[in-house]
């Protein structure tokens, strides 16, 4: 295979107490340039990693002393090390210890023996979500410091980095960039139609097309899969929302705090029966509840690898009325009611930017 160079500031720490697991992940990320440290059991890798300060962390399941699961609870509990991605390596290949590896906080999970090809496509995603949440916070603290002084470019600013953010996304699947666009403006249009503030509809605007920012540390082997996930895989799929939360994390931009309740809680559901946290009703923040319809309402009229395009009737109807997968019960009563006043408007919006994005 093609080795992807990396960035030689790429720290990564090996924990695994099994010398040939320990020399085989060494050899396959040294020829990448990446800069290793190793710790053979869950007490010395808590101790390197306050040291080491790595990137991502590649952390075995079994070990003697505390094992993987603590290890990774107990980063992620810390402020100084929760952002650290996690790859769990282990023999055990069950669902349980799976869903398990997820809940304590791991981003990743490989079962040994570790295939070199999806070894590489793991490090390389978490490494890039890494980057840009390290170039968000550090972005955000130095415009943060001058706001007094500069309101207007700490604003601009703000917006290009959510519009890098978005490109980020895009490139990992052009329809993604049509549909960040189109998100925008129906979020907006509802949000009129409820009688929000204006200062509310501006910030939706540019928060909403956050939503999937957390997509960038999906494998691409799952993001792009046509026809359903396995049980596992949908478990990884779902921590999309979990993963944007944290890239925006830590700012005190207006438009990155909805954005992050627009991440965490857009798959949430009026009715209790969404993820990642059950929310229900007014439980669930104002714009991750219009922000859920309009993903839905696109989602619907797009094409994608498991689905044809549906017609406007067809996705009015299903919201609507419900087809079994997709229930007005989901939804917000009062977003709803704003849903199907604007539902010609929402048809122009899908019309005219899927024209423009060469459909």
């Amino acid at each position: 295979m093609e080795v992807m160079m990396a960035d030689t500031d790429s720290r990564i720490l090996i924990v695994d107490d099994d010398v040939h697991n320990v020399k085989y992940l060494e050899a396959v990320l040294g020829t990448g340039g990446y800069s290793t440290r190793i710790a053979t059991h869950g007490e010395e890798a808590l101790e390197i990693t306050a040291i080491f300060k790595p990137d991502l962390i590649l952390l075995d399941l079994i070990m003697p002393g505390i094992d993987g699961f603590e290890v990774a609870r107990r980063l992620k509990l810390d402020p100084a090390t929760k952002n650290i991605p996690i790859i769990m390596i282990t023999s055990l290949d069950d669902r349980d210890s799976k869903i398990r590896a997820l809940e304590v906080g791991a981003e990743e999970f490989l079962t040994k023996p570790v295939d070199r090809a999806e070894l590489w496509v793991r490090v390389r995603n978490l490494l890039r979500l890494r980057e840009y949440t390290n170039f968000l916070a550090n972005h955000t603290q130095i415009l943060e410091g001058q706001i007094k002084q500069r309101t207007a470019q700490l604003t601009s600013s703000y917006r290009e980095t959510i519009q890098t953010m978005n490109r980020a996304a895009a490139y990992r699947d052009e329809e993604t960039g049509a549909h960040v666009k189109r998100i925008s403006y129906y979020c907006v249009e509802l949000a009129e139609t409820m009688g929000m503030s204006a200062d509310f509809c501006e910030r939706i605007f540019y928060a909403s097309p956050m939503h999937d920012v957390g997509k960038i540390g999906i494998p691409d082997s799952i993001l792009q899969k046509p026809g359903g996930f396995r049980e596992d895989e949908w478990e990884i799929m779902k921590s999309h929302s979990a993963l944007g939360a944290k890239m925006l994390d830590g700012g005190e931009s207006p438009y990155l705090t909805m954005g992050r309740e627009i991440a965490m809680w857009h798959h949430e559901r009026w009715d209790g029966t969404g993820y990642p946290h059950g929310l229900a009703g007014e439980e669930i923040p104002l714009a991750a509840r219009i922000m859920q319809i309009a993903d839905v309402y696109d989602a619907l009229r797009s094409q994608r690898p498991y689905k044809p395009a549906f017609t406007q009737t067809r996705a009015l109807d299903i919201i609507l009325n419900g087809d079994g997968r997709v229930m007005p019960g989901h939804f917000d009563p009062q977003v709803l009611d704003a849903f199907r006043i604007s539902s010609r408007r929402l048809l122009e919006i899908y019309d005219t930017e899927f024209a423009s994005a060469g459909h």
